[in-house]
């Protein structure tokens, strides 16, 4: 079946096959919320580790139902020090699994299965052994992450516009779904035909989860009750109409994050307030992208030491560097480094923010960086690596 074809049968495909068929900026400031609370307790990150000596686990997603595509999550060895990769070998088949995450304590990854009946599934890491896979409660799910306390996996189906909650037992298998909360308001952004759920995530603060919606052009936010799984609105924010956002990444301090716009091809500074979650979008700056190819950014990742973003530029190929500036609040574009692959779908940084990798969806490719941690200058740590149709990339 072409893509067109199966994008018609799938309703909710623009998101997925985007890109599967073939200098410095304005610099804008956004204010800090007014009468800031008190520094929140920081919440366990994986990033801003001291990498253990030897060779580390990257973990590769991939679309399976695609022309050329994977079997499902595979895993490769990279040298924490020298970006090289060796030893590819396959670790669980899961359908479409184009979004995978790690439990904070390391032991069980969890992907999404992109697919119109949409699920979420456990894997075991010591053997690869399959827990388990679970209703999303929509189509398309894309997006998931594992909220601090281990307790509870977040996901976003695009298709559908919704968000849902599961709980984690002991074993790291999932239980049935606690939450699912759809987008129903406001109206579809231009060009849109509805809501389109791209992130799920948690707050540094830990007190808020916020969902970043590319088809309402809003992020909401809510509050998580711990104990039973369940959602409460507290907040949207709203982009400019047509911005389509897609991925929203916070600065360390928890004060501030960035978020990448897909549709208009613009990034920008939010700000956050910890006590209420409230979000505040700031004015649309450039990604760096230029030229005449039509561009989508993918996603932002900030330094574990908040002095610098990247930003992922699928068309125009390339990574952005940003300086973090004036604690979080401002960004300043520096210039823009080629990926060396087609489509660079997705960023990651090596715990202790030595190594960026980039997936690659159109070359199939997987591009390792070395990342300067006193200017952020990104260069090349030998050539990209194959993995078919690779879309999300996790470093441990």
């Amino acid at each position: 079946m072409d893509n067109a074809v199966r994008a018609r049968r799938d309703g909710w495909s623009r998101r997925r096959f985007v890109g599967a068929v073939a200098g410095t900026a304005a610099v804008v400031t956004v204010p800090a919320p007014a009468a800031p609370p008190p520094d929140p307790a920081p919440v366990p990150v994986p990033h801003g580790r001291k990498a253990a000596p030897g060779p580390r686990p990257l973990y590769l997603g991939t679309y399976t139902s695609v022309e050329g595509g994977g079997k499902g999550v595979s895993v490769v060895r990279y040298d924490p020090v020298s970006g090289a990769v060796t030893d590819a070998e396959p670790l669980a088949e899961i359908p479409d699994p184009s979004y995978i995450t790690v439990h904070p304590d390391g032991h069980t990854l969890y992907a999404v299965d992109e697919r119109e009946d949409g699920a979420v599934t456990a894997v075991r890491l010591a053997d690869g052994h399959v827990l388990g896979s679970r209703s999303t409660g929509g189509s398309g799910p894309c997006h998931l992450s594992v909220h601090p306390s281990g307790r509870w996996l977040l996901s976003a189906n695009y298709g559908s516009g919704s968000v849902a909650v599961h709980p984690v037992d002991a074993s790291g298998a999932l239980g049935e779904r606690t939450a699912l909360v759809a987008h129903s308001s406001p109206a579809p952004g231009p060009g849109q035909q509805g809501p389109h759920a791209h992130q799920f995530l948690t707050s540094p603060d830990g007190g808020h989860v916020l969902s970043v919606d590319l088809g309402t052009d809003t992020v909401y936010t809510y509050r998580l009750d711990t104990g039973h799984g369940t959602l409460t609105e507290v907040s949207r924010a709203h982009t400019r109409p047509g911005a389509g956002p897609r991925h929203l990444t916070f600065h360390p301090n928890g004060r501030y994050a960035y978020l990448a716009n897909e549709v208009d091809d613009t990034v920008a500074v939010c700000a956050y307030d910890p006590a209420t979650g409230r979000l505040t979008v700031g004015e649309p700056q450039s990604s760096g992208a230029a030229g005449d190819a039509t561009n989508y950014p993918a996603q932002f990742v900030v330094t574990p030491g908040g002095d610098f973003a990247f930003l992922a530029n699928r068309g125009h190929d390339s990574v952005a560097r940003y300086a973090v500036e004036e604690g979080g609040a401002r960004l300043r574009l520096l210039d823009t480094v080629p990926v060396d692959g087609d489509f660079p779908r997705h960023l990651a940084l090596a715990p202790d923010g030595r190594l960026l990798f980039t997936a690659n969806q159109r070359s199939g490719t997987v591009s390792v960086f070395h990342v300067d941690t006193g200017t952020g200058a990104l260069s090349r740590a030998g050539e990209p690596f194959a993995s078919p149709v690779a879309v999300c990339a996790v470093p441990l």
